[in-house]
């Protein structure tokens, strides 16, 4: 719709009017260069106060332009798309866009103008293509008629061929393999014809999940007790480009499953999580013919698996689109480099003795930061936090075995093979993946608080309790909240602010 705008508008009036039911008053009837298909009919309604497109137009024929919708005062624009009082609406004057349209549904319908009616953009779905991969159609023409497979003839299954270009008469590449395409009874009399034409890639792109649940069954797609145990998927992860038609069509095919009695949930998947995207380092979508896509082959050879599946999480939030930058994989190597130092280290550092007080606090914070942040998909603070924990431990002449093994514990999910390996060189012969994930104790990761003395214009006024190291900000709002500073604070002017970590922070008022 957007291109057609570049274009000249043309238009011819037919001489012709329509009524509008609510006022009796003439519309006139034009032909334009362009419909929506997604309108009802693809007739537009035009209403050019409120359409930069119907106003172009308006323009170009010198129509009369009637605002129905009051822009705001400020607006400097053309045709107005916001929300807004109805005005030149008569019966509908002052009413907001959405009250608008109920009162005049209503009033309609009672005066029997109109009804009611949900306009669905439903449209048919093509599903054969003309190409040579895709599944076959299990259906054979015979004598004018189509008939289905025999189940115990399913799958049917392609050709082995050398050559599966177009035919170029705009058939399938099938049409042309005469020994798949004729269907022969074993007297080799030919008993019919198979369709050649194939199912498009939503042919298993739509029910895929449901196979997981049982891959590697020969006998049918999935035995009813796993499709029961497995399914609803509990979370889906995807692209935006995934939003519309692949979980429109999964959906539908879902729902069909069910209604067969073939699946056990009305849903298939209970949660939905867009992912965005990884942009190239010019910020733009990756593409060919921008010449910027990164080949994670390249990068798995240099930097190792673990480097890349870390600095692609480390990148950002995971709904955002972030473009890639090659500086920050080297950031994410130098943290194995770290870390490496550090569990080689193990065991000229290692101790049974309890963990000093500060270490303990910080590694169940780590604990109770990561586990939470797995929970809710930030796996960039989950890192962050756990850099906090490898310098501190770097830093430490003796830790306590188990903070080792547990540290190895909450890293694996993020760097897989470099645990493992750790895992193994430590005589552990289970694979990390079937260990507890590790528990933290609320008590052990509460902060240790100290008291901060506040004072106005260097007079002590108050004290609050507050955790080591808090930030001034933290400080300053957690003061200000209490009735006498706050009383003290609205006398005067305030015009600077002095902050001793973990000591002293004094309001300077004026």
């Amino acid at each position: 719709e957007r291109g057609e705008l570049n274009k000249g508008k043309t238009g011819v009036f037919t001489g012709n009017y329509a009524v509008n039911p609510a006022n009796d008053k003439k519309i006139p009837i034009w032909i334009a260069d362009y419909v929506l298909m997604t309108y009802g009919t693809g007739a537009i309604m035009a209403v050019p106060g409120q359409d930069q497109r119907d106003w172009d137009f308006a323009k170009e024929f010198n129509l009369p332009i009637i605002h129905t919708v009051e822009p705001p005062s400020d607006f400097k624009g053309e045709a107005y798309l916001g929300d807004g009082p109805a005005i030149n609406s008569e019966m509908l004057n002052g009413l907001n866009v959405k009250d608008a349209k109920e009162k005049i549904t209503h009033w309609l319908e009672k005066q029997g103008k109109g009804v009611r009616k949900i306009n669905y953009k439903l449209r048919d779905w093509l599903f054969s293509r003309q190409r040579y991969w895709g599944e076959p159609f299990p259906i054979i023409h015979k004598n004018g008629e189509h008939f289905a497979v025999d189940e115990n003839k399913l799958p049917v299954t392609l050709p082995e061929v050398e050559k599966y270009e177009p035919s170029g008469e705009g058939k399938s590449p099938l049409a042309g393999i005469k020994d798949w395409v004729e269907v022969k009874d074993s007297n080799g009399i030919i008993v019919g014809l198979r369709e050649t034409n194939t199912m498009p890639q939503w042919a298993g792109s739509c029910w895929y999940y449901l196979r997981f649940t049982d891959p590697l069954n020969r006998e049918r797609a999935w035995e009813k007790d796993k499709e029961s145990y497995w399914m609803p998927v509990d979370l889906y992860i995807g692209g935006q480009e995934h939003a519309v038609l692949h979980l429109l069509y999964a959906r539908f095919w879902h729902h069909v499953l069910h209604d067969l009695g073939l699946v056990s949930t009305r849903e298939p998947f209970q949660k939905l999580f867009n992912q965005g995207m990884i942009l190239g380092e010019d910020g733009q979508k990756m593409s060919k013919s921008r010449g910027n896509v990164i080949n994670p082959d390249e990068i798995v050879e240099e930097f190792g698996a673990d480097a890349f599946r870390i600095y692609e999480m480390f990148l950002g939030p995971l709904d955002k689109a972030k473009p890639w930058n090659k500086k920050g994989l080297h950031g994410a190597y130098r943290f194995i480099e770290r870390l490496w130092t550090l569990f080689q280290s193990r065991e000229e550092k290692q101790t049974s003795n309890s963990p000093e007080k500060e270490t303990l606090r910080l590694l169940h914070q780590t604990i109770k930061k990561v586990t939470e942040d797995i929970d809710n998909l930030r796996f960039n603070t989950a890192i962050s936090q756990m850099m906090i924990f490898q310098n501190h431990l770097s830093s430490l002449n003796s830790i306590n075995n188990d903070i080792f093994e547990t540290f190895l514990r909450l890293l694996s999910p993020f760097l897989p093979h470099f645990c493992e390996e750790f895992n193994r060189q430590w005589g552990n012969n289970e694979s990390l993946a079937y260990k507890n994930w590790p528990e933290f104790d609320e008590e052990l990761a509460k902060e240790e608080e100290v008291e901060i003395a506040i004072q106005i214009n260097g007079k002590l006024r108050g004290t609050i309790l507050i955790g080591k190291d808090s930030e001034e900000d933290t400080v300053t709002q957690k003061s200000k909240k209490l009735e006498k500073i706050s009383d003290h604070l609205k006398k005067g002017t305030l015009i600077k602010t002095i902050y001793i970590p973990n000591r002293i922070i004094n309001f300077v008022v004026k």
